[in-house]
């Protein structure tokens, strides 16, 4: 039977998630909150822990767009980016590199998946379907499949 060591400190936890990836404060904060013996404990850990450099919120933006840009949409980003309560310039600044790319990595994502265009509606149907959970707009999935129909 596991024997469960000494519980963790507040600050032990946050260096715990910290070290498995990149948390914002909202997310460390949501997340340790049920953890706070005091109030303002936790608070003081976040800022003790962001002035030594552990918590950045580029390094959060810059790791989910490395992580996910090549496999979802913007809108999909951006709503994963929201979730992490990061600041919404920072968003609106990393939605505008993505969207320049928006159509080449819809392309990749329709390519990996499907080879082929639709051959029929419902095939078509499918494949919007795909495209747009995947968070990709209408008129990128529209170019998408568009493009895919004449290339053969």
């Amino acid at each position: 039977m596991l024997t469960r060591g000494p519980e963790l400190s507040l600050k032990g936890r946050a260096l715990r998630l910290l070290g498995g990836r990149e948390h914002s404060r909202a997310e460390l904060e949501r997340k340790l909150a049920p953890h706070e013996q005091e109030p303002g404990q936790l608070a003081r850990i976040l800022d003790e822990l962001a002035t030594k450099g552990f918590i950045n919120e580029q390094r959060v933006l810059d790791s989910v767009l490395h992580r996910r840009a090549g496999k979802l949409g913007a809108q999909r980003i951006r709503h994963e980016l929201q979730g992490k309560g990061l600041a919404t310039e920072a968003i609106a600044q990393a939605m505008d590199g993505l969207r320049a790319t928006e159509l080449q990595r819809a392309h990749e994502v329709w390519r990996k998946k499907f080879q082929s265009p639709p051959a029929d509606a419902r095939g078509h149907a499918q494949q919007s379907r795909f495209l747009a959970a995947r968070g990709f707009g209408a008129e990128v999935i529209r170019k998408v499949l568009a493009g895919a129909a004449g290339e053969e």
